[in-house]
């Protein structure tokens, strides 16, 4: 029987069609990965009232998921250079797997939350070796098509999540969308064990860098800790600003470690390369920007238009025909024409999508925000291959894993930003709203009141007065309109970056071959010497 089943696979993967087979792979867990970067999104009314969560939960639902996946991106891209990105890619999608199980169970908000941080460092060891198994299984001539294929497979799901997410909330249950990854997470192993082969830089020197890990970790969630609960704890309070220096320290001390280290978690050689800069400035502000969308237009098409989860993801469509359209050509056309005028045409466009939909009013609803979706479908399908094609071009092949891990790691602390940023807008502007709007009422009640601005604005109740609930949407759909203002801008900003950084055909940046070999020599001396 084993014999059998060893003659078939031989049949079905051969040395000339292994390679799909192992972008297939990849795509597969990395749909599934990206996909719970959205897909909570619409679930979470749904989470918060059926496990009576509190905002600080409902954010960190996402929050801790974005935060652990950006922290540890870079170094499960580092273990898997070091140790194998085939191991460290199977180790992530178990990890993936069952943390969803969990979560899919999970009786109350803190589990979930909990759980949402250890899928994140799952998604962590799993994303950084999709990407560079992929640079190593391909040559130079298909590498830009198969990065597009991989590019446009992360845009398609985060598009379709809102979508995919609403139907399960509404016909089966929030937990749905959890439960789905487990059988994925099955299939992703076994065609990766059969047609995928290890690989692993052999130039590294191969240490773990532990106080890059922490002073890393530590930086960035006080930093996103301070953002998330500033308005809460107030942004004056001895709380808030001993996070922010925290923050300021971890950071510092983690580039002063870096800079000194034998084995660098993050290779700030990198960043010499004008366009691995850029393209990693791009994956910040353009993520920023569309986590920031996704997030709170969820919540105002639930809690403010009353459209159900399943109407809800349906309105997102828009932007997920045009992204799975416009995704592929443009990995195409990169090859051709260059990242650069594809990345600044895609971000000048999501830039005018957040513009068109700040301009929303209690009065307004999907008719306004329609032709800002279309715009972030095509703008995001523009700027993702290429942004990646970009990145992974300007450092050598044997760097992909680090490479991939540190663009991975710019896109998730993108997103993480965008979410805590927006609620800190919402609620603050929002609360100054209130005040004006609702004189009558002591300031403790507008306090109480405020702190369902970043749900959605969403108030209810026997005792909640009509007036009560028109002047919370009222502030709500104000603050929103000038957080996406915001988001423009950045978006703005990062066409102009892209501009000016990232250049018009990208080669790589440490091609040479006896490079390579000195790389690889002066590590064996470090061993040695050590």
């Amino acid at each position: 029987m084993t014999a059998r089943l060893v003659a078939h696979r031989q049949r079905l993967i051969t040395e000339e069609n292994r390679r799909w087979w192992t972008l297939g792979a990849m795509c597969f867990a990395l749909f599934m990965m990206m996909l719970d970067n959205t897909v909570v999104n619409v679930a979470l009314p749904s989470i918060q009232r059926d496990l009576h969560a509190s905002l600080s939960a409902l954010e960190w639902t996402i929050n801790a998921y974005t935060l652990t996946l950006a922290v540890f991106m870079v170094t499960g891209g580092r273990l898997g250079d070091i140790f194998g990105r085939r191991r460290l890619f199977l180790i992530g999608v178990v990890v993936f797997g069952i943390s969803s199980l969990v979560i899919g169970l999970s009786p109350n908000g803190t589990i979930l939350v909990a759980f949402r941080a250890i899928q994140g460092i799952g998604a962590a060891c799993m994303m950084p070796a999709t990407l560079s198994i992929i640079t190593q299984t391909f040559p130079a001539e298909q590498r830009g098509m198969a990065i597009g294929t991989w590019a446009g497979v992360s845009a398609m799901a985060l598009a379709i999540g809102p979508v995919f997410g609403g139907f399960l909330t509404q016909s089966v249950s929030w937990r749905a969308i959890f439960f789905i990854n487990p059988p994925i997470a099955l299939i992703a192993v076994a065609v990766t064990l059969f047609a995928t082969r290890e690989s692993r830089d052999e130039t590294v020197d191969r240490r773990v860098d532990y106080p890059g890990i922490a002073t890393l970790t530590l930086g960035l969630t006080a930093l996103v800790l301070a953002l998330v609960e500033g308005n809460s704890w107030h942004w004056g309070s001895t709380r808030v600003i001993a996070l922010f220096s925290v923050a300021v320290i971890g950071l510092f001390s983690f580039v002063q470690i870096e800079l000194r280290s034998r084995a660098p978690m993050v290779d700030f050689s990198f960043f010499r390369s004008r366009s691995f800069l850029g393209s990693n400035l791009v994956a910040f502000f353009v993520t920023f920007a569309m986590f920031s969308q996704f997030f709170f237009l969820t919540l105002y098409l639930q809690n403010v238009l009353h459209y159900s989860p399943l109407q809800t993801g349906v309105r997102f469509l828009p932007s997920t025909i045009v992204i799975i359209a416009a995704g592929p050509i443009a990995g195409r056309l990169s090859d051709r024409i260059g990242p650069r005028p594809l990345i600044t045409l895609g971000l000048l466009l999501v830039s005018a999508a957040l513009f068109i939909q700040s301009g929303i009013t209690p009065h307004t609803g999907y008719g306004l925000l329609l032709p800002g979706f279309i715009l972030m479908g095509l703008g995001m399908g523009l700027v993702m291959s290429p942004m990646s094609t970009a990145a992974m071009n300007s450092v050598d092949r044997t760097k992909a894993g680090v490479a991939s891990g540190t663009l991975s790691m710019s896109r998730m602390v993108g997103g993480t930003f965008g979410v805590a940023v927006m609620g800190a807008l919402v609620t603050a502007i929002g609360t100054s709203e209130l005040a004006s709007s609702l004189p009558h009422l002591s300031a403790a009640t507008r306090s109480t009141i405020a702190s369902s601005l970043g749900a959605g604005g969403s108030v209810s109740g026997a005792h909640v007065s009509h007036q009560i609930v028109t002047a919370t949407n009222n502030a709500f759909i104000s603050a929103l309109g000038t957080g996406l203002t915001v988001s423009a801008i950045t978006a703005l900003a990062a066409a102009v970056l892209a501009a000016t950084l990232i250049q018009r055909k990208v080669t790589a940046g440490v091609p040479a071959v006896a490079e390579q070999q000195a790389s690889g020599e002066a590590a064996v001396a470090r061993e040695l010497a050590a």
